[in-house]
């Protein structure tokens, strides 16, 4: 059982807040997996997948609900929208250094480092996983879990995929997507691999929407990254 955390200011030093909901490990956290909502949901969207993906609750998880909440039509949003697979330029970077501002500090009270961290999203929370991953400066994440995205290419957050070589990443994309069409997946594949990152790509035969016949394979390659011992030994990519 979990909810959201204390208004800000309950926790001293603490430096942004974000609504979120989170799930506490059973025991010691082995590490902590983050997902972000897509477009016009909010935090509660992902938060089963916590249990999907980590059933035995060795992780930390935690589903932050994106800041802006005055876009049509309603829900939360990370950005608004220029054109698919373009943010506009102030909202997504005020976003992102709230978020990693917030997720750095989550993560440092609970003393557990971005590399045991795997981040990731689906639509809109997949291309801001993304950023928060490969950002410029950013620590090196375990994972990066890219569901029905892309790749973010956003002036004024510059992403370092290649300082970041060796990362493991998972992406998926539907076939079918009429919302963020599936060469928005391959190119984001391409991207990862020619930065240096280990990617697992997956194409679905589903439109914009998660696989759950991956789901077994997501929750292998997430405990598997998290350990060190990832099940997908590098590149080139599964296809």
């Amino acid at each position: 059982m979990s909810t959201p955390e204390q208004p800000p200011g309950d926790r001293p030093g603490q430096v942004v807040e974000l609504v979120h909901l989170t799930r506490e490990p059973a025991g010691e956290s082995e590490g902590a997996l983050i997902l972000l909502h897509g477009r016009a949901v909010d935090e509660r969207d992902l938060y089963p997948m916590l249990d999907e993906l980590d059933p035995d609750h060795k992780l930390f998880g935690m589903t932050p609900g994106a800041p802006l909440t005055n876009l049509p039509p309603g829900g939360r949003h990370w950005y608004v929208i220029k054109e698919v697979g373009h943010p506009e330029e102030d909202t997504f970077i005020d976003t992102l250094e709230k978020l990693c501002r917030f997720l750095d500090d989550e993560l440092r009270h609970r003393g557990i480092p971005w590399e045991k961290t795997v981040i990731g999203g689906f639509s809109q929370g997949a291309a801001v996983a993304c950023a928060v991953a490969l950002g410029m400066g950013r620590p090196r994440a375990a994972g990066l879990l890219m569901m029905s995205g892309f790749y973010p290419m956003v002036r004024g957050w510059k992403l370092d995929p290649r300082a970041k070589r060796g990362i493991h990443a998972y992406v998926t994309h539907g076939s079918y997507d009429p919302i963020i069409p599936v060469g928005f997946g391959r190119k984001a594949r391409d991207l990862l691999e020619d930065g240096g990152l280990y990617v697992t790509f997956r194409e679905a035969r589903v439109q914009h929407s998660i696989d759950f016949a991956l789901i077994p394979e997501i929750r292998e390659w997430v405990g598997s990254v998290v350990s060190g011992q990832p099940a997908i030994e590098g590149p080139p990519s599964a296809r």
